[in-house]
């Protein structure tokens, strides 16, 4: 199952709102694979960092769980907005994990970049070219 993290306390939120907690915690416990994408763009409320650290400590030793962040650990406590919260959350995320440090360019903006130099060169590519009205063939300039 593939999440952002905004997106799942939304769900756990709206789940709890409307008396289903339980059953959602129990199919997120269920779940082989769970990717929980951009931790950390989002500051959560104190209610849905505590669902989200709940999810995890369901999961600890369960299933298998990949998180992505932009941020370093130190500073996850200014998104789940408490120190002993983020630490027990480590505690059980940082046991049995591989952890992997990607820096470098973004591959979006690499293909943005690319993107719009293959349109800028179409684009020249048709200015200077004319086309004969009678034949339809390119001519050169």
């Amino acid at each position: 199952m593939f999440t952002t993290a905004a997106a799942l306390v939304s769900q756990l939120l709206e789940a709890r709102d409307e008396r289903r907690l339980l059953k959602l915690q129990r199919d997120l416990a269920s779940v082989k694979l769970l990717i929980i994408d951009e931790l950390g763009y989002v500051p959560l409320s104190s209610t849905g960092a505590e669902l989200l650290f709940e999810t995890f400590s369901q999961r600890y030793e369960r299933g298998s769980t990949i998180v992505t962040s932009n941020l370093p650990f130190e500073d996850w406590t200014s998104v789940l907005g408490s120190e002993r919260l983020t630490g027990a959350l480590l505690d059980r995320l940082t046991h049995h994990v591989s952890i992997l440090t990607m820096n470098g360019d973004s591959y979006r903006l690499k293909q943005s970049a690319a993107r719009r130099r293959a349109t800028q060169g179409a684009e020249q590519n048709q200015a200077t070219q004319a086309v004969d009205p009678d034949t339809g063939q390119i001519i050169d300039p």
